[in-house]
């Protein structure tokens, strides 16, 4: 059995994570930690896992000592040290925060006001959307940098089709809608209940920190630097997100070619489900599972694509992801744990 250690299980993509490997046949919880609420059982926390898991949260040096993989489910800024502390303990590490995203270190001082600590110990780490970059996880590396929501989202909904230059690569938009659990646990007044029910808005119009990584994963994939307009919405749901990224077809493609390549390029994914003409993406259909849900729609009259992704920003945007690495790096068939069936209503 894999031993998993969880640093940061109380907040909300850490409590998936436990949800999540409780049903892993080859993985078990070691130790987790909390800062907010050490020494107290996560069942008192969250009562929904009263008799599941009782555990208690202990230090994080207890969590690396009794681990053979670390996720870490902490603030940007907070995993880099552990990472280190991890890596030379040859331990595996899963960053669900933001630390290890970002190649360009410019890039990330620029929206995350930090710095690099250990230059060498991020070239060591890997950028963990598996239907994208999967061989460079298999490449053995400690760290992997699990990236979250809108980043997964937003690149598998186009990705097909920028990689096989059927899009024009300028002006393309992300236009995303999150549910509430996004924005994590601890609560602000946006996410108040008399704020947010019943309401709908956009936020951080074109400063919101995932612009750049999905840019990174745009231009990798384009071989050429993408710049693209992103813009969030928060939608007054707990689970979801829908990505609508539009962009402009290339004289010369027709549709049913783009159609043809997104076959092609996501035939052996499990993960991600091509809807068929005429249904489109819902974050009902989705909800507690690890799928990507992808519909495409073709606006003749402006020869634009459409193409629309729905997740659970919570699972394929956060912890199912990190547990999709998880198998990868120990070489699991990466379904283990996760073929969890979305529920009808």
């Amino acid at each position: 059995m894999i031993k998993v250690g969880i640093v940061g299980a109380t907040g909300y993509a850490g409590a998936e994570l436990v949800r999540l490997i409780a049903s892993h046949p080859q993985a078990e919880i070691s130790a987790i930690s909390s800062v907010s609420f050490q020494g107290q059982r996560l069942s008192d926390v969250y009562p929904a896992y009263l008799s599941i898991n009782d555990m208690e949260c202990e230090t994080q040096e207890d969590v690396v000592e009794k681990s053979d993989v670390i996720f870490a489910a902490l603030p940007h800024g907070l995993s880099q040290e552990l990472a280190s502390d991890c890596v030379s303990k040859g331990k595996a590490f899963i960053d669900l925060g933001a630390d290890f995203r970002l190649e360009n270190e410019d890039d990330y001082k620029e929206w995350y006001n930090g710095e690099f600590l250990d230059k060498e110990l991020h070239k060591q780490a890997v950028y963990g959307l598996p239907e994208l970059f999967r061989e460079n996880i298999k490449k053995g590396q400690k760290i992997v940098a699990n990236p979250g929501c809108y980043t997964t989202c937003s690149p598998l909904a186009i990705a097909p089709a920028v990689k096989f230059e059927l899009v024009e690569t300028k002006g393309i938009i992300c236009d995303c809608k999150s549910g509430v659990t996004g924005a994590g646990r601890k609560p602000v007044q946006g996410n108040h209940y008399p704020e947010l029910n019943e309401g709908f808005h956009a936020y951080k119009v074109a400063s919101h920190r995932h612009t750049p990584e999905i840019e990174q994963t745009l231009s990798k994939l384009a071989g050429e630097k993408v710049t693209v307009t992103f813009v969030p919405h928060l939608l007054p749901v707990n689970r979801g997100i829908l990505a609508t990224v539009y962009a402009d077809i290339k004289p010369g493609v027709t549709f049913e070619k783009i159609k043809k390549a997104y076959e092609i390029f996501y035939k052996n994914e499990y993960f991600v489900r091509l809807l068929p003409s005429g249904m489109n993406a819902d974050i009902h259909n989705i909800k507690y599972s690890n799928f990507c849900d992808i519909s495409l729609h073709h606006d003749k009259r402006a020869n634009k694509l459409i193409a629309c992704a729905a997740i659970d920003n919570m699972v394929k945007g956060a912890a199912g992801q990190a547990i999709q690495n998880m198998n990868i790096i120990f070489g699991l068939d990466e379904k283990t744990g996760l073929e969890i069936m979305p529920p009808a209503f």
